[in-house]
């Protein structure tokens, strides 16, 4: 426990606290089914509308001056924080309505002209919600009946999206072609009449034995009228207006820059996402020199394995040798990360004096959402009925690369990243629920990718090539900053950021693609890892100078995770006073 928390809170300033995560959850209820908040389960609103964001406008600018009121000197060191990180999330969020951007936790902030894209958005989202193993309950009868309520809102949710994306065409707002060219399939992917390959069955094939068969009967009619009656005609009629109305009028640019307020939004997508006010240009700069860092690490590596060589063809290497490719089945490649976690364990408690409770699995990425995923980590159910699972897309166990950085990628995505990080911030009931649940991609994705220079410390990178994945993974972080910069403001185009990609990491062309147009779907997001892991460093090395022997390792690491997910610029305010404490 933080000695400041012995200090009483101030209930009144707890009170707006908790009536603000209370009235969020009304207006964002997807977000309150992943918090383990059941009261919404049952709705999905429209959230990119004028009327929506008018909505919003009004509760973000009522709770700003509910607690401007508060004299922030008054109250104790945990107020003060939530005070801190409440002012700065509000103040964005309404910058953002104004910038015509729809926001919230679950989803990336869309413009509300483009409400989805490849990557993200309610459309892929829904699939995951009612596949029966995503954050949508199916335990109870009420658990289908909401579902049924909820899926039932998508026919107005896909022909609002319809409206805004035809405004979006009058505006200037509009997709670039190549992500447009991505999202046909997968909505025709998700309009499948092949009850085996449509996602939305599962949870029909996963009735709990327990019900009565009224229920079953029931239930079971309701969803299959569900699926045919509605999300398929829907995400047809998404499919239809993409290809023959929308594609047509795609746009062959990719950079914000070519939006209307485009280079505007870009700066703020910056500030939002790393939660400093570093400008693009300081961005870029830090992806250049750590470009050139990087490689210079590389090279001794490759000259470590004995390779003859130059770089690109040390890639190569990595890229075709059939000894990087030793997997038959996928849960071959399963049973690889579950070894990497089994390495990791003993040495964890040298690092850490904290860790969580909630359960952790290792599971592939559900078929239908695949093509298009990146390895990810989700969130458990604070109440410990889910547990955080680490998803791995296994397209084809035979093609899946051991060189691409299987450890590092294990300890960003699972044990001691975001495994540790999310679930000790749900666990920690001192916090009040809207630090519990926020998240901050430099602070989150920041503290991951820190977690994979932790490899020699926790037994892993014995290996050069393992060791060169995980360089390769930190390389990928740093030609973020100089292509996602590159692409929104400087007019590199989609093929020449594809080719920078290359050129610098072993990485396919397949893969480069997605990630590129990754960057292209959701600017600024990429630049939030190199960011927040840079801070988490300089701080250590900092901190470990200053203190000499007083330096805990341990009590460092409990530090940074203590007090949840926090914007950048608090939580070095916030680790400068546990400096002057030690």
């Amino acid at each position: 426990m933080h000695p400041d928390r012995s200090i009483p809170d101030n209930k009144d300033f707890g009170k707006v606290l908790n009536d603000y995560y209370n009235d969020r959850m009304k207006y964002f209820p997807v977000e309150a089914t992943q918090n383990g908040d059941q009261r919404y389960n049952d709705q999905l609103p429209v959230d990119f509308t004028d009327g929506y964001l008018d909505t919003l406008r009004n509760f973000f600018g009522g709770y700003l001056n509910k607690i401007v009121v508060f004299d922030r000197d008054q109250l104790n060191k945990n107020d003060q924080i939530s005070y801190d990180v409440l002012l700065r999330e509000l103040k964005m969020d309404l910058e953002g309505i104004d910038l015509h951007l729809a926001i919230n936790n679950v989803t990336m902030p869309n413009v509300q002209y483009m409400p989805f894209n490849q990557f993200e958005g309610i459309p892929l989202f829904l699939g995951q919600m009612g596949s029966g193993t995503g954050i949508q309950p199916f335990k109870t009868a009420g658990d289908y009946h909401n579902w049924i309520a909820r899926a039932g809102k998508f026919q107005a949710w896909a022909d609002s999206a319809i409206v805004y994306f035809r405004r979006g065409l009058s505006n200037g707002y509009i997709l670039p072609r190549c992500l447009v060219e991505k999202m046909i399939p997968e909505m025709r992917d998700m309009a499948t009449t092949d009850t085996a390959k449509n996602i939305f069955y599962t949870p029909i094939k996963l009735i709990p034995v327990s019900f009565s068969s009224e229920d079953k009967q029931k239930i079971s009619a309701q969803m299959t009228g569900l699926i045919t009656g509605t999300l398929i005609p829907s995400y047809e009629k998404l499919a239809a207006f993409l290809q023959n109305e929308y594609l047509p009028k795609s746009r062959s640019s990719i950079g914000f820059d070519d939006l209307p307020d485009g280079v505007k939004l870009y700066n703020y997508l910056i500030r939002y996402w790393t939660t400093t006010n570093k400008t693009a240009e300081e961005i870029y700069q830090t992806g250049l020199s750590e470009v050139k860092r990087i490689h210079t690490e590389m090279e001794l590596v490759k000259t470590q394995t004995g390779f003859q060589g130059d770089l690109p063809a040390f890639f190569n290497y990595l890229k075709t040798d059939p000894r990087f490719t030793p997997y038959k089945s996928p849960e071959e490649v399963l049973n690889a990360f579950r070894k990497i976690q089994a390495t990791i364990d003993p040495n964890l408690k040298k690092l850490f004096g904290r860790t969580p409770k909630m359960k952790f699995e290792i599971r592939q990425t559900e078929a239908f959402r695949e093509a298009s995923a990146s390895a990810e980590y989700i969130a458990g159910d604070p109440d410990g009925s889910r547990p955080g699972v680490f998803y791995v897309p296994i397209l084809d166990a035979r093609k899946f690369n051991v060189s691409s950085g299987m450890e590092s990628l294990f300890l960003h995505e699972a044990i001691p990243g975001h495994h540790y990080q999310n679930s000790l911030q749900m666990e920690d009931t001192l916090l009040p629920k809207f630090r519990r649940f926020a998240w901050y991609g430099a602070y989150g994705e920041g503290w991951a990718l820190y977690s994979e220079s932790l490899g020699k410390e926790l037994g892993l990178y014995t290996d050069p090539i393992q060791y060169m994945g995980a360089l390769g993974d930190e390389m990928h972080r740093a030609i973020r900053l100089v292509v996602d910069v590159s692409m929104h403001l400087k007019k590199m185009t989609r093929e020449q950021a594809i080719k920078y990609m290359m050129d610098n990491e072993p990485i396919s062309e397949q893969g480069a693609t997605a990630e590129i147009e990754r960057y292209i779907a959701i600017p600024g997001q990429a630049l939030s890892y190199k960011t927040g892991a840079m801070m988490i460093r300089e701080l250590r090395t900092r901190f470990a100078n200053e203190l000499g022997d007083r330096f805990n390792i341990a009590a460092y690491h409990d530090e940074v995770l203590s007090d949840g997910c926090l914007p950048l610029e608090v939580f070095e305010r916030k680790m400068n006073v546990w400096e002057m404490n030690q």
